[in-house]
Parts: structure tokens; sequence; C-alpha cells
């Protein structure tokens, strides 16, 4: 059995992700996806909580055959740790995976095998492109799995960020 670990701050989850999960699940019986960030939320960066991101990651993924562990993760402002930290909260993987130079960087410095994975669609689906769409009232909902959709309804996603990325500025 092998178990994979995947981490982002999932803010949404988007199908860049969910294509992200498509191929892992090809190589591990097991995946843990790794929240990001897990301290930070209402943010315009950072406006979901853990637990909205762990809702929206378990929706999209109830139909896939493919064991799935979401764990919240912080932030931890000593990269030199960072790896032990992840592996204190996390259940034990045998391969991680990410597209994020300093995330391989340190998982190679601590001799973990990590895998990089082609990135889907990168140009539209990077989360900031549909955190900016939210908060002009574009069309995000294309750009992310239906459950996530109903996640961000259900909280009041779309006001919050919308809220959150005003400024009380006079403006010049």
């Amino acid at each position: 059995m092998t178990r994979g670990f995947y981490i982002g701050r999932f803010q949404p989850f988007h199908n860049g992700h969910l294509s992200m999960v498509e191929q892992i699940a090809e190589d591990v019986d097991e995946l843990v996806l790794g929240i990001g960030s897990a301290d930070d939320s209402h943010t315009v960066h950072n406006p979901f909580t853990a637990g909205e991101r762990i809702m929206m990651i378990t929706k999209s993924l109830v139909d896939y055959d493919l064991v799935t562990y979401a764990v919240p993760i912080e932030d931890l402002e000593r990269n030199s740790v960072w790896v032990s930290h992840v592996q204190s909260m996390s259940p034990d993987f045998d391969v991680a995976y990410s597209n994020n130079p300093l995330v391989i960087q340190l998982f190679r410095e601590a001799d973990i095998d990590i895998r990089q994975s082609p990135m889907f669609n990168r140009e539209v689906l990077e989360g900031s492109e549909v955190r900016e769409r939210m908060i002009t009232g574009g069309d995000w909902e294309s750009l992310v799995p239906e459950p996530v959709v109903d996640t961000v309804d259900e909280i009041g996603g779309i006001e919050r960020i919308q809220m959150i990325s005003d400024s009380d500025s006079n403006g010049d």
C-alpha cells in the first residue's frame, strides 16, 4: 500500500487541484491532503477557514475510489523544520507531491520522495484567479468542482471575500 501527501492552500479547491488529485490517484492507494496555512482565514489571500476547505475537498472527492485524509497544517515560519512539522501533523506517507519549488526543495533535503505532476490549465486554474473572479463577480464557478460552489454558497463565501477585499480608504 502506498500513501501520498499533497499540500496546498486550496483557497478554494479548484479544478486544477482536482486534476492533480486524479493524477496522484493513479500512483497511490491513499492520499493525505495537507491544508496549508490552516491557521489563516478571512483575508483576500486566504478567505476560507481550514474547516471550510476540508468541506470543499471532502465533498469534491466523495465519489472517487481513493481513501483521502484532509489534515490541517498551520504555517511555520522556519523552513528548516517545516517537513518535520508536516510529518508531525500527518499520517505517515511514502511520497509527497508538489509543484512548489520551495516545498520540493524542503522535501528533498529531508530525503522524502517528491514528485511533480503536470499542471492542468495553470494560466486560468490558479487560486488567485478564482478569488479575483469571486471579488469582481466574474465566472468562478466553472473553475471549481460543483461541491465547492455549494460550499461557498453555504458559508456566504462570496459576500465574505467581497467584503474583506473592500478598503476603507477614501482613495486619491
